[in-house]
């Protein structure tokens, strides 16, 4: 009990900690929270700034606070920052519309309402300062195409790029980061650098106004590029140098990376230990399972499910993949459940009703806890958790498809414990954590 409270006491620490790292490296930006017809977007900067205006655009299944890196970091640097959810992405009410495998599909409905929020940016910074897009990944593509059919786009930063509309002469600005952990995209972007005779980390620039790059940042892979100091360095630099900005010295550009990871380690550490000194002591009972039931009950539904779904069509759910993950998991885990009753385990899946509700009680109280202090973070420094208005749906179906594959994977899992103490494996005889010699979970 004395190990847990210090593990509580120390996860609180490092929370604590990183909270306000956190809050501190955007004490000095400004920030807006607004809604642009049915666009959520997020309005930053740095009190008194006058810069060039930037959009933000995130990547497939991102959001806003994703993009929180380059914002802030931005925003502190002079340049006007917006960002906002793409239709069918965090807070957006607007499912993702179109053919997802077309460009004239769902690429047009994003291009468009890129357009709408760039329309809207644009009268808000209330005069023509200059404007430039970045986007990451999926959106490397959108802020691309949307650029060659806005003239009024100076220059794109592109962050783990791919975009089959790059030409050798279009677009006139555009700088290209991929981590060094992508070689299938740092392989593209060294070809679209060959077609103009340069390579990757060149930087070529004519007196007509062409400029483009394609730059590596050190030590990172699709997701970590969107907290590298590196890359975000380039991309200030690269700016900069598009719209003719002198600085006395480098703008500070906040750790936010580690930091964010420093509170998932005290989260996971300060609940961990809240857990144990809950339910230290309660009795657990270890019910068995034959080995031959077990591995026939975790591989086969692995194996059997995406075959039976292959190729469905599901569009049941209005959110893309959504349909194919409720199903997924609800196949996966009654697959499992059949193969366990049918080996004779029904012990494994029902056990008493009343351990049954006092585990049912006790779990979704701590699970509520849990998610709320751990929703709370992810949805002000990582994405958007909780669920709007739109989502509420989806969420329900892929709960429910999610209760039989969990319930498959609590009964695999205390089917399988070893009882120490008695030395001839499985018991199904209650233990108590805190007493009697033996390991009962």
């Amino acid at each position: 009990m004395i190990r847990a409270a210090i593990g509580l006491i120390l996860g609180l620490i490092l929370l604590t900690t990183a909270i306000v790292l956190l809050e501190r490296g955007r004490a000095d930006v400004v920030q807006r929270d607004m809604v642009w017809g049915n666009t959520p977007v997020t309005w930053m900067e740095r009190p008194g700034a006058d810069g060039p205006l930037v959009v933000i655009a995130h990547g497939f299944a991102g959001s806003r606070p994703l993009m929180q890196a380059y914002q802030i970091a931005l925003a502190k640097a002079g340049y006007l920052t917006v960002s906002f959810d793409f239709e069918g992405h965090g807070r957006n009410p607007q499912p993702m519309r179109g053919d997802v495998t077309a460009i004239d599909g769902t690429t047009t409905f994003l291009m468009d309402e890129l357009a709408r929020v760039t329309d809207r940016a644009i009268d808000m910074a209330g005069m023509d300062r200059g404007l430039a897009y970045l986007g990451h990944s999926m959106a490397s593509d959108i802020i691309i195409r949307q650029s060659l059919r806005d003239p009024r786009v100076d220059t794109v930063v592109g962050l783990s790029v791919f975009s089959l509309a790059i030409s050798a002469d279009a677009p006139r600005s555009l700088l290209m980061i991929n981590g060094q952990w992508e070689p299938g995209l740092r392989a593209a972007a060294r070809a679209v650098m060959g077609e103009i005779g340069a390579s990757e980390g060149q930087v070529i620039r004519d007196a007509g106004g062409f400029a483009r790059a394609a730059q590596v940042a050190p030590w990172v892979e699709h997701v970590g590029i969107l907290y590298s100091r590196n890359a975000i360095s380039q991309t200030i630099s690269w700016l900069d140098e598009q719209f003719d900005v002198t600085r006395q010295s480098a703008p500070p550009i906040a750790l936010m990376g580690q930091v964010i990871l420093l509170g998932f380690a005290g989260l996971v550490i300060a609940l961990a230990s809240l857990a144990t000194m809950l339910f230290k002591g309660r009795a657990r009972r270890v019910l068995p399972i034959t080995p031959r039931a077990f591995w026939l009950a975790t591989f086969a539904p692995a194996v059997v499910t995406p075959l039976v779904l292959q190729g469905a069509g599901l569009a049941f759910v209005p959110v893309v993949l959504a349909d194919y993950l409720a199903l997924h998991l609800a196949l996966y885990g009654l697959l499992a459940i059949a193969i366990l009753l049918l080996t004779g385990h029904a012990s494994v899946i029902f056990p008493s009703v009343s351990r049954m509700w006092r585990s049912v009680i006790i779990g979704l109280g701590f699970g509520a806890f849990s998610l709320a202090v751990l929703g709370l973070y992810l949805d002000r420094y990582v994405g958007s958790f909780w669920a709007g208005d739109a989502r509420i749906l989806p969420f329900l179906v892929i709960l429910i498809g999610a209760v039989p594959a969990m319930i498959a994977d609590a009964a695999l899992q205390s089917g399988t414990r070893p009882d120490l103490a008695a030395g001839s494996g499985p018991s199904d005889i209650p233990r108590s954590l805190s007493g009697g010699g033996g390991i009962g979970f």
